[in-house]
């Protein structure tokens, strides 16, 4: 008979499990509310109830399965299977996670930062391919990644590798990063980034556009209105456009003449504006890559959405 396995997709509001085949079939999902009180102590408490309980309702037991796998934000120590850091769960002090799901429930247990995991997932059974070099960027609040370089993931010396929204990009003006420099790609490609591009252009923007109207209005704007605007041919909406393109096309010819990838993966909620996004970025990319780059390294959409993180999740345990 063959064996399943768990994956498990921790984040600051819910925990998303998955029960799948060793190919990365999702044979049923589940969630539970992520409560953060008390430091986030309850949160691997209450993981471990809900495995216990999924066992029980369904006549499970740990014999079918070949591990659990785990993306989780923060510091995480694949090794060690510790977390630390992880500020929207409350967990400033180090968690020892593998410890306390591996005697509880018996199995393997295995772990990733979320974003690494997101990536394995989009390069297992997503847009990657399956192919052995992939990178996956993920543009939402702000912009994180993952690069996996002949199947294994890069964590770089101090596990800080893959850092891709901080790739330095913008040098006129350069906007302040919650990371404490200047010019990150995270402030002019992610969601975030885009309303900085349209209040940046708004200033010195003298005509009658709607995306001028609402930002003089003080009304709140977000990149999906940005997008949706400049799709109907808005004047400052397609400066926007332009702008977030050239950063986020540069950006990608950099990461591709250093790895060579076969994809660059552009997922997160941004890249729900899909090919309109996608033609723009794909333009400057050509356009900055040189010739054995531009023909080999492909940029495209992800395509697994929520599922990312259970199923790369779950490849941990194969890996």
């Amino acid at each position: 008979m063959a064996k399943k396995i768990i994956g498990i997709d921790l984040g600051g509001t819910s925990v998303k499990f998955a029960i799948l085949t060793e190919q990365g079939e999702i044979q049923e999902k589940w969630s539970i509310k992520t409560n953060i009180l008390d430091e986030g102590s309850h949160i691997v408490p209450d993981i471990i109830e809900s495995i216990q309980h999924h066992f029980d309702t369904h006549q499970l037991t740990k014999d079918d399965f070949l591990g659990i796998g785990m993306g989780s934000p923060g510091v995480v120590d694949s090794k060690a299977g510790t977390v630390i850091g992880a500020y929207n769960l409350n967990w400033k002090t180090l968690q020892q996670v593998k410890e306390q799901i591996e005697s509880a429930i018996g199995l393997p247990f295995f772990i990733d930062n979320d974003a690494n995991v997101a990536a394995l997932g989009e390069q297992w059974v997503g847009a990657g391919d399956n192919n052995p070099d992939v990178v996956f960027m993920t543009l939402g609040t702000g912009v994180g990644g993952g690069v996996i370089a002949s199947g294994n993931l890069i964590r770089g010396f101090g596990g800080a590798g893959g850092e891709l929204g901080h790739i330095t990009v913008d040098f006129e003006e350069p906007i302040a990063c919650t990371c404490g420099k200047k010019g990150c790609l995270e402030t002019v490609a992610s969601a975030t980034g885009i309303v900085n591009l349209t209040r940046r252009y708004a200033e010195s923007y003298a005509g009658d556009a709607e995306l001028k109207k609402r930002i003089d209005d003080g009304q709140d704007v977000t990149a999906k209105d940005v997008f949706d605007l400049a799709k109907e041919g808005d004047d400052l909406a397609l400066i926007v456009y332009r702008h977030f393109c050239h950063y986020l096309g540069t950006a990608c010819a950099n990461i591709a003449a250093v790895l060579n990838p076969a994809y660059i993966v552009i997922g997160g909620g941004v890249s729900a504006a899909g090919d309109f996004l996608l033609e723009g970025v794909n333009e400057v990319y050509l356009k900055n890559s040189f010739p054995q780059i531009a023909q080999s390294t492909k940029l495209t959409l992800a395509n697994l959405g929520n599922d990312a993180g259970v199923l790369g999740a779950a490849s941990l345990v194969l890996k």
